[in-house]
């Protein structure tokens, strides 16, 4: 790729963890990054990203149009910021939601310069009116000279609306870079009450921090690990009264960061996120952690297999239960798939390969 490349990114919101990829793909590019992005809602708890140390960064204003499946997003300056850039290659996030994108795909085509949409797919509809809602979803989908996506789910459903095979790519969502360090050792040996359960996250309702307490709770007493819940939030003081009536062994330690998060997942057995999100996944991973997270958007499904873990049904307390017991009465097999989830995140999905799958999209929209 020439020197002189410029591309542009478009976020709603910049959120901290997106920040060191977009660093990471400036780095590879050799060339301009630009990312456009504004502000969250007041309601959003989004942890912001404060800068960017080598890809650019214009803030624009966001307007938020409605509320719930009403919801739509007016970005003020992204058609400003696209005839400053200037650039050769538009990466969009590929939400209809957002209103500007048209427009933006507009002027690019209009200059001969290409658009790669960035999203999580576009699963089909069903119902009366389905075959319109399709229709329109090949219409949108086939604006994009080419589509990134998190998942191999989200790769079947943009082919499905038409998309060629060779012009979808499968980015894994990926918040943290190759582990350099070698996994923890840990004994092969240890009975389920003296294991150590880990929660981190920040602590509000789509978390189901309640569920994990519950399910701890109800395990009987020589079968129960002791607990630890890593963050801070809305519903921390709701979880520590609940705590107190039901697991008063369980530990709160606030809000830990970076490097102070390390001595918790090597003395941790077992990671488990309950609830929606849970971008410490891979960094539990990366200390060698089977994990067990409820199903989400299929985002999930390429990083938590098997192998090294569990997926659940969201809000299923006899599931997690159910999974907490196996999990905790086979200790060699959960060693065996934390060494399974040291070496996902090594091999397979981390900033470094979500930025050589940006590589390649980018290198093939520009080959035509």
């Amino acid at each position: 790729m020439s020197d002189s490349l410029r591309v542009g990114i478009t976020q709603r919101v910049l959120t901290e963890y997106r920040a060191p990829l977009f660093d990471l793909l400036a780095e590879s590019l050799n060339g301009t990054l630009s990312v456009f992005s504004g502000q969250p809602r007041p309601v959003e708890s989004i942890a912001q990203a404060d800068q960017l140390h080598v890809a650019q960064w214009t803030r624009g204003q966001n307007l938020h149009l409605f509320t719930g499946k009403a919801y739509l997003c007016w970005q003020s300056g992204l058609l400003a910021w696209l005839r400053n850039l200037n650039p050769e290659v538009l990466i969009l996030e590929a939400n209809p939601r957002y209103l500007l994108t048209p427009l933006a795909v507009r002027w690019m085509k209009r200059r001969g310069r290409a658009v790669i949409g960035w999203g999580l797919g576009a699963p089909a509809s069903a119902g009366p009116l389905s075959a319109i809602r399709n229709a329109w979803r090949k219409n949108w989908a086939g604006q994009f000279d080419a589509l990134i996506t998190y998942s191999q789910q989200g790769a079947r459903e943009y082919q499905a609306l038409g998309v060629p095979g060779k012009r979808v790519f499968v980015a894994a969502n990926a918040a943290s870079r190759r582990p350099k360090n070698p996994p923890p050792h840990r004994a092969l040996d240890f009975s389920a009450s003296q294991a150590n359960l880990l929660f981190v996250g920040r602590l509000q309702a789509r978390k189901r921090v309640d569920l994990l307490l519950q399910a701890v709770a109800s395990l009987p007493e020589d079968q129960r690990p002791h607990l630890t819940i890593v963050g801070d939030g809305p519903e921390r003081e709701a979880m520590q009264n609940l705590a107190a009536q039901i697991l008063p062994q369980a530990r709160f330690t606030g809000a830990l960061h970076g490097s102070e998060l390390d001595a918790y997942f090597e003395a941790a057995d077992l990671f488990v996120l309950p609830g929606t999100g849970g971008l410490a996944i891979q960094q539990a991973m990366s200390h060698a952690l089977p994990v067990i997270v409820a199903e989400a958007d299929g985002t999930q499904a390429d990083l938590v297999r098997a192998e090294n873990g569990w997926q659940i049904p969201p809000g299923d307390l006899p599931a997690l239960i159910t999974c907490l017991q196996t999990a905790l009465n086979d200790t060699q097999k959960l060693r065996a798939m934390g060494q399974q989830s040291y070496r996902i995140v090594r091999d397979e999905i981390n900033l470094e390969k979500m930025v050589e799958v940006f590589l390649q999209a980018i290198q093939t929209v520009l080959e035509g």
